[in-house]
This record gives C-alpha cells, structure tokens and sequence, in this order.
C-alpha cells in the first residue's frame, strides 16, 4: 500500500543536495509527484514549501543532508493532512443522540467509487459501536441502485427507505429522517446519485438534499486509483454542495498514494476512514502516523 508514493520520497531523500543542484532535485520531486496522482497544485505546494524552508541556509557537506530533507518533507506533509478540523465520528454522533435527533450523514461521490458499498461498512462499524442506524436510498436515478444499497445494507442488518425511480431523492430522505425520528434511531444514511460532477442537476439535486436534511456530516467518497479525476470530483463537491470529511476506497490495491495529499490539500477537512478491501470490515480509520511511517519509509 503506498509503496510508489514512497518510493518518490526515498528516492528524493538520498538526493546529494548542493545549492546548484536545488533547483535541479526540486524539479524532480515535482515530476515524479505529478506522476504518482499527486495534483499539480499539491506538488507545487510541497516544492514551494521545500524550496523556502531551505532559502537562505547553507548546507554543509558535514550536515546530514538525508536527515535534512526527510525531517523538511515529513513537516510539509503533516501540514498538508492536518485538517482545519479533527472529526471523531462516534463522539459527534453521541453528542447529537443526547439531543434526541438522529445524526445524518450524507455521501457524495460519482459511480464507481465505492460509495454504497463504503456506506455499508459505515453502517456495519457504527453498529458494532452500539448505534441503531437506518439508510436513505437517495439515487432514484441509476439503474439497480436502490437495490445494490439495499443488498449492502441487508448483509450488515441495516434497513432502507426507498421510493420508486425517478422519484424526488429529498422526499426519500426526508422519509427516513421521520421514520429515524420516530423508531429513536441513531444515524441516517444518505446515499446520493452519482452522476458526473459536470452535471448541473446532480448538483441542484445534491444542494436540496441537504437543504431537506440539514446533514451533520457530508462525506465525500474518493477512488484513491482515480489520481486527479477524485481531486476534480472533491473539487466540484466542495463548491456546488460542501464537504466536511473525506473518505478514501481501493487502498488496498495498486494505489499511489497521491489521492490522498491532493484531497486533503484541496477540502483542508479531515481524511476519516480508508477503505482496504471489499469486506464489510475493510474500514480503517485514518492514522496520519501509520500513513506517515508507509510513504517516509519510518521503521
């Protein structure tokens, strides 16, 4: 997992850097970040980034270069993956069931992603911490979507509120925020159509939605194996609907690593859960030192 986006900084870690070969070693790094799925902007930043940190210092031939660099980009990279906000998803939940009203979480994210399935595995956690949760199947547009949501959500004891196709999402959602309020259950689940963000009407749609639900938590669900495609996706979600946490799936396969700097970068919100797997349980919360320790190369 990983493994490329490390090898980038290792590779760029046991550079012999002088003040002529500077510009030189900091071109490379932007390259070969742009190449792992790192955005440009991203990798723009953390080479700015580089590039100050070292202006104006002398490097001496007696100073571990490669204690240097790795010590600058390690700093660089916590800064990226700090959040402006840390979410911890059970204490917010807890916090809103002593209000006695459900906590509602919509899921945003274009087909393919992984998001019904991801919404499952939400489900599947939540319930194992003792919360009652009921889901919203909200993309009435896509062929067999409420039925996927609905096997997903059998298979970890999760029921679901569905209308017909074609209907209004934001009546279906609002059903199950009175049908939660009504069995005292805990948490909503929003499932969202997944078109292409270029669609205008999946944006209006996504807007009344959370106009309907007044959403506590809007969680976008990025293909960490998508590279800039998720970037643009989180990109559009962020300035038609808003973001307050960020979801990665496909760890677990052949992924750079890059996806995960690029959204982080571009919402400033936290990166709360990484999918490894196809398996209900295939859910990690996100460790910044864990993913520190798989891209550092940190024993």
């Amino acid at each position: 997992m990983l493994e490329k986006l490390k090898n980038v900084f290792s590779t760029f870690v046991k550079k012999s850097l002088t003040e002529e070969k500077m510009d030189n070693s900091i071109n490379d790094l932007k390259l070969l970040l742009i190449s792992n799925d790192v955005a440009i902007d991203t990798a723009d930043e953390i080479c700015n980034q580089m590039i100050e940190s070292f202006k104006g210092q002398q490097i001496s031939r007696l100073t571990s270069t490669k204690n240097l660099l790795f010590e600058t980009l390690k700093e660089i990279i916590i800064n990226i993956l700090t959040p402006d906000k840390e979410i911890n998803l059970l204490e917010e939940i807890n916090k809103k069931i002593a209000q006695n009203s459900p906590y509602i979480i919509v899921f945003l994210g274009v087909n393919g992603t992984g998001k019904t399935t991801t919404m499952a595995k939400i489900a599947h956690y939540l319930k194992k911490n003792q919360l009652s949760i009921v889901a919203a199947a909200a993309d009435t547009f896509r062929a067999a979507a409420i039925e996927q949501l609905t096997y997903h959500m059998n298979n970890v004891g999760i029921n679901t509120i569905k209308h017909e196709y074609k209907s209004d999402p934001a009546s279906v959602v609002y059903d199950t925020i009175e049908h939660a309020k009504a069995k005292n259950i805990d948490v909503v689940l929003v499932d969202t159509a997944g078109r292409q963000v270029s669609d205008k009407n999946l944006m209006k749609e996504m807007q009344k939605i959370c106009r309907v639900s007044q959403p506590d938590l809007i969680v976008f669900v990025g293909d960490s194996l998508a590279g800039n495609d998720a970037l643009y996706q989180a990109k559009e979600f962020k300035k038609h609907v808003g973001i307050d946490a960020n979801i990665l799936t496909k760890l677990d396969a052949d992924a750079k690593g890059g996806a995960a700097l690029s959204i982080s970068f571009e919402t400033k919100k936290p990166i709360i859960f990484l999918g490894v797997g196809q398996g209900y349980d295939d859910l990690k919360p996100f460790d910044l030192n864990l993913f520190l320790s798989n891209i550092l190369d940190i024993n």
